[in-house]
This record gives C-alpha cells, sequence and structure tokens, in this order.
C-alpha cells in the first residue's frame, strides 16, 4: 500500500529515538535490581537520585544501566579520571626529581651560602623519605650550612584555600597541595595505655622544631566509643597542643592523624628537625624561597613511580596526592603547575581518548569538590579503554580490593558473608551528601563487568548498602535475573 503520509515515519524514527534518550535519562524504578531497591527505600533515597551502569568489559551493551547518562557528582571516583590521565600522559615510570642546590661553596663540610631544596610537586615526600634525603646530604660530607636552607616550592602556582572544604579543617583530607608537599602537612598522634603507670602515653611523628605536645594524658573508663572528642584536645596554638581530657584503656593504641594548624610552616620546621636530629648546624633559618639561578646542583632525589603513587591514591582515597598528580599534568609541561592549566589539559586528552562521551566537569581532579562531574557511562568508558589498555595492571592493581583492603574493606565489615569480598577492584567515594562506587567485578560466570553507581541525594551514605546490593548483583550472575524491564528492552530489539 503506497505511504499517503510520507513524513510520518523519519517523524516517529526521531521521536522513538527521543523517547529513548529520555528514558535513559530519567530511569525506571524496575531497572533495578530488587535488593538494591530495598535499600534504598531503607535508606528513604529515591531512585531518581541514583545512576547506575553495569556492563561487561567486552561488550559496548549494558546488562543494567539507570541514569546512566546523568551527570553526577562521583565524589572520590573522581580519582580514576586523575590517575588514568596520569597513567596515559606520563606513564607508570613516571618519577617527580626532587633536587638540592648550593649557592656558595662547599670546604670541609662547611656550606657557606644557602642550601636550596626545590620541591618537584612529589605527592609521597614523606618523613622517611626526607629523612633520607638529608642522610645523603650528610654522605657527600656536608655537616654545616652557615647561610640558610631555602625551601622552593615553585613547581606549583597555587592560591592557598582561604577556608576549609568542610566544618572540619584539622582532617588530613582538607591538606592544601603544595609544590614541596612534606609529610602531607600532618602529625600522628599515638595513644598507648600503660596498666601499670595508669597513664596513656602520647608519641607524636614526626618531629617539628618549636613543637610542644603533652607526653601523657589520664586514662579513662568506660567503653571506647568516641575517644577522640573525650580527649578535648585543643589545637588552636599549633605549637603547643594540649589535651584537657581522658583517653579510655578500652580502646588499646590508637593512632589519630591530624593536620597541621599552621600549615604555611609546617615544611620549614619540619626540616629544621630532621636536619638538625642528623646531628648537622644550621647559622641561619629554614625559609621559604626560589632557587638562584647560580646555585649548583648537589642531590637529586627521585620520588616513587607513578604506579605506586596511584595505588596510594585509589586504594586509600589520598586527596591531596591526588591534586598533587593533577597540578604535574601541567607543571610537566614546563609552566608552573595550575588547576586551570590542568583541567584544560585533560579535557584535551579526554577528547582525544572518548570523543562519543561528555566531558567530565573538573575542579582539583580529587573529588574533593562540590562542582566535579561526571557520569556512570562516561566512567564505564573510561574503564573499559583502561582493562584492555597498555597500563591495564597498573590502573586495576591501583584500586581497593573488596573486603579486603583499601577504602573497601569495610565492606566486610558491613556483610562478612558477601560473595564480593574479593572478587572486585574498586574506587569508593563519599561526601556529604554523595556516595559512589565504581571499578571491575568479577562475576561467577566468568564474564568481567565495569560497575559504576553514584548517588547523589542527602540520606547518601545511609544507602552504601545498595552500593553493596548492585555489586553483588554483578558478581552473582549466573543466579540473579535481568530486571523485567531490561528483560523486555531486549525481547524488542
Amino acid at each position: 500500500m503506497k505511504n499517503e503520509y510520507p513524513g510520518l515515519h523519519p517523524f516517529l524514527s526521531g521521536w522513538m529515538g527521543f523517547c529513548m534518550a529520555i528514558s535513559a535519562t530519567v530511569g525506571h524504578a524496575a531497572d533495578l535490581p530488587r535488593a538494591a531497591l530495598q535499600a534504598l527505600r531503607q535508606a528513604n533515597v529515591p531512585p531518581s537520585a541514583v545512576s547506575v551502569q553495569v556492563t561487561p568489559l567486552n561488550s559496548a551493551s549494558p546488562r543494567l544501566a539507570h541514569r546512566a547518562n546523568v551527570a553526577s557528582n562521583p565524589a572520590s571516583v573522581m580519582k580514576l579520571i586523575t590517575t588514568y590521565a596520569g597513567l596515559s600522559l606520563l606513564g607508570p615510570d613516571f618519577t617527580w626529581r626532587n633536587r638540592v642546590y648550593a649557592d656558595g661553596p662547599i670546604k670541609d663540610g662547611v656550606l657557606q651560602g644557602n642550601l636550596i631544596v626545590r620541591g618537584s610537586g612529589d605527592p609521597k615526600l614523606v618523613i622517611e623519605r626526607l629523612q633520607d634525603l638529608m642522610a645523603q646530604l650528610s654522605a657527600l660530607g656536608l655537616r654545616d650550612v652557615q647561610g640558610d636552607i631555602v625551601l622552593d616550592r615553585s613547581v606549583f602556582e597555587i592560591t592557598p584555600r582561604t577556608e576549609a572544604f568542610d566544618d572540619e579543617p584539622l582532617r588530613p583530607y582538607n591538606v592544601s597541595p603544595d609544590g614541596l608537599l612534606l609529610n602531607f602537612k600532618a602529625l600522628i598522634y599515638t595513644f598507648t595505655p600503660d596498666a601499670a603507670t595508669g597513664q596513656v602515653s602520647v608519641r607524636v611523628e614526626p618531629p617539628l622544631a618549636g613543637f610542644d605536645a603533652p607526653r601523657t594524658v589520664p586514662m579513662g573508663n568506660g567503653p571506647c566509643q568516641d575517644w577522640r572528642s573525650q580527649l578535648r584536645a585543643d589545637f588552636s596554638q599549633a605549637h603547643q597542643v594540649r589535651f584537657a581530657g581522658s583517653y579510655p584503656a578500652s580502646c588499646g593504641e590508637r593512632p589519630w592523624p591530624v593536620a597541621y594548624a599552621s600549615p604555611e610552616v609546617y615544611g620549614s620546621k619540619l626540616v629544621q628537625a630532621v636536619w638538625l636530629a642528623s646531628g648537622n648546624r644550621l647559622g641561619g633559618q629554614v625559609r621559604y624561597g626560589k632557587l638562584p639561578a647560580a646555585a649548583r646542583l648537589l642531590l637529586e632525589a627521585p620520588s616513587l613511580p607513578l604506579a605506586d603513587v596511584i595505588a596510594d591514591i585509589n586504594k586509600f582515597s589520598n586527596n591531596v596526592m591526588a591534586q598533587q598528580l593533577f597540578l604535574t599534568l601541567s607543571s610537566d609541561m614546563g609552566a608552573p603547575g595550575r588547576f586551570e592549566a590542568s583541567r584544560l589539559r585533560v579535557l584535551q586528552w579526554w577528547r582525544q581518548q572518548f570523543p562519543a562521551q561528555d566531558e567530565p566537569v573538573l575542579d582539583n581532579g580529587s573529588g574533593l569538590s562540590r562542582t566535579e562531574r561526571s557520569s556512570a557511562q562516561a566512567l564505564t568508558a573510561l574503564l573499559q579503554a583502561a582493562s584492555s589498555g597498555p597500563h591495564a595492571a597498573a590502573f586495576q592493581n591501583s584500586l581497593s580490593v573488596a573486603g579486603v583492603d583499601g577504602t573497601s574493606a569495610r565492606l566486610r565489615e558491613r556483610n562478612p558473608n558477601s560473595p564480593v569480598i574479593g572478587q572486585a577492584w574498586l574506587k569508593t567515594g563519599s561526601l556529604r551528601d554523595v556516595a559512589s562506587v565504581a571499578g571491575y567485578v568479577q562475576g561467577q560466570s566468568g564474564q568481567r563487568y565495569a560497575v559504576v553507581a553514584i548517588i547523589n541525594h542527602p540520606n547518601a551514605n545511609q544507602a552504601r548498602p545498595a552500593l553493596d546490593q548492585l555489586l553483588e548483583w554483578a558478581v552473582l550472575d549466573t543466579n540473579n535475573t535481568d530486571s523485567p524491564r531490561t528483560v523486555a528492552k531486549r525481547q524488542r530489539q
């Protein structure tokens, strides 16, 4: 029969495509497994606050997709973009080069001038490596600096935050990046009860020049609950910390990492303490400055390779290390590292690698942001590309093994018998109003999946069991069935 309305079929075709796009964006509760829906209901989180995609690594067709192309705040899952861009643009063997210079002659172990330590943006220049750096200088015969020790952090050009990300400025995750980041600008207080003395010893690491803290606190009774509040710590004077409370004996030994209250002087106090502790002498002071043009190189100390660094970033969700790497993506081009320049470079890389995917909204590359955005669909594309690329092993090894290590070790606490334990390699994310997870899951069928799930809702962190259920659903792929909606979609195809 002749078509009397030739414009009808193209219209219907376009309308159907529009409807399919709207459906993918809006999502339906029927797209989600029943156990995940139940966990969402218990947390009072609607399915409209959730974005999910579960896709076999060797397939372009998702097994499960719910609002997968909606841009959401992924929290620390954003680190997957930063670390994979780092591997792609710098390579797994990339190292940061920390250098030490002198601007005067050295005679009989005495430097008649200044010693300059030039930072490279190294994300993990911790106390042990700083001590090793000083030992190498001693091995060169240098024992006395008549001038100053100058700390040069000009490899990055950043504006320090005037306010903490949240209302807990002394949490280590709030530490700002630094061209010469030393020991994460943090102190670790370790509390150890001693039944014989009835006191709790306090050990503080690393040493800082001019810093004072009590060596003991009173031992308290009762259960080990909010022991940090019970200590009644006063960090208002950075150089002199006090504890007005007690520490419960039932807690046993516990560490408490705290960001130093005056981060702008942390590096100088640490370097001074380590230099003098080695038996060396210093005629001047430790201060921040820039490398003089006439200074000569004494020592070069490479960092750990990037493959090792991203394992810390992803397994333990280290925010300042992620930001150090993000800034390095622009400083590696020859100019000082800046957030804006790094955003431009990562977006250029993204357009080349994932031209069919929406671009992420980038801020500092760590996920410690209210503005960063990506979608489950785009992150799935990244996971699939990483799994078959030249850096697949380094990337997967950087992820936390579910129920075993890193941030996803807590899954075992929530469900000791979960089938996901040891069968998933994950990056988790958590902010106020955000809970997320992304990575690889090994299904019982032998199929391996890329899984991304993001919740943006005031009750997001109460809904983490729903994310656990989605991971279980992917692992138990020989037992579960697709949702009715997914089955209907496949029957129409």
